[in-house]
């Protein structure tokens, strides 16, 4: 096998405002895998947050090449698992593992002539409806773009959340609740909340008609999340503390959802044991996702069946998305039935 690699820009329609950080562009690795004429492919993104920057993916990458050239066949990587398949490395970070892992996937679906959802255990492609996210702006542009929204067919949409003043964030969801008026609406803070406030703030919320809300306090107390849990009044999911496999099973009956980022647990096989665990639990499972490309949404689109709630956009905050394969336009993701994660390069994007 042959693994190689390049790096690209994606620009953001407009720049994405959350409580701790402004975001315009952010770089993308195309990873590939080519065995017997015929190429897998997946992406890693760039993340302050996560501790990824550029250079970061292209050492790791590069330290993982000889291991992952080594290997006999995609067939037994994959029957193996990536992470298992290569030992004696260090330890790959989440994002890193989960964009050679789409790859493989890629490839193995293209190999077999199948489908990425049947190879994970799923026959018929899933389909879901996506939120969609709303920045940190002011009410009369958050109104406008939820009513555009509403138009295209979206019916969920996420609110930004976590402005110095939270009388900001009550005008931005009240607008976006007079814009789209039949939407189901999350909020997401981002962890900008303290436990008092946030216990004070959701029931205003709840009665502007937000029906669950991500992360509301600073990660790194789950027991205070917990104790927030059961008194709001509206699910509580957990987001920056749930980022291992761990750390959900830690707070499975203690929240109401996880969120699940394969850029954060390490792609398609962790969130699937993620999934599992949760199970009866009274802890729901949602697809989250990072600002990318359709080829770097795709894979979590093939497991958007298990899952309460799907926030799969990041593709659709794109000003231009050099693959295509997932929809999401009209408010509804679907794993395409082609072979392996079924997208296709639309143009070509400068890369690096």
């Amino acid at each position: 096998m042959k693994l190689t690699w390049h790096t690209t820009e994606l620009e953001l329609a407009e720049p994405l405002r959350i409580s701790r950080s402004v975001m315009a562009r952010r770089d993308a690795v195309w990873v590939t895998i080519e065995h017997g004429g015929l190429t897998g492919w997946g992406e890693v993104v760039s993340s302050d947050y996560l501790g990824l920057p550029t250079a970061c993916i292209v050492r790791h990458l590069t330290t993982a090449r000889p291991a992952v050239e080594r290997l006999s066949d995609p067939e037994t990587a994959w029957d193996e698992h990536m992470a298992d398949a290569l030992p004696g490395l260090p330890e790959l970070p989440a994002g890193v593992l989960a964009g050679l892992e789409a790859a493989l996937l890629d490839l193995v679906g293209k190999r077999s002539g199948r489908p990425a959802h049947q190879l994970l255990g799923t026959h018929t492609a899933p389909a879901a409806q996506t939120a969609r996210t709303i920045s940190i702006v002011p009410p009369v542009p958050a109104a406008a773009q939820a009513a555009r929204l509403a138009l295209s067919g979206f019916t969920v949409i996420k609110i930004k959340a976590g402005s110095p003043d939270p009388a900001d964030d009550l005008a931005r969801v009240k607008a976006v609740r007079t814009g789209a008026p039949d939407a189901g609406l999350l909020l997401d803070p981002n962890g900008a909340w303290t436990e008092r406030q946030a216990i004070d703030l959701l029931p205003r919320f709840a009665d502007l008609g937000v029906t669950a809300v991500e992360q509301p306090i600073a990660p790194g107390s789950p027991d205070a999340l917990a104790r927030l849990a059961k008194e709001s009044p509206v699910p509580v999911i957990a987001d920056e503390d749930a980022v291992s496999y761990e750390d959900a099973v830690a707070l499975a009956g203690l929240v109401h959802g996880v969120n699940v980022k394969l850029a954060k647990c390490g792609g398609v096989r962790a969130a699937l044991r993620i999934h599992e665990a949760l199970c009866g639990s009274g802890t729901d499972l949602m697809l989250g996702c990072l600002t990318a490309s359709s080829l770097g949404i795709a894979p979590a689109v093939h497991l958007a069946d298990r899952a309460r709630w799907v926030d799969l956009d990041g593709h659709l905050l794109l000003a231009d998305d050099p693959w295509t394969g997932i929809g999401g336009a009209d408010g509804t993701v679907r794993a395409a039935d082609r072979a392996g994660l079924g997208v296709r390069r639309t143009h070509m994007a400068v890369v690096r």
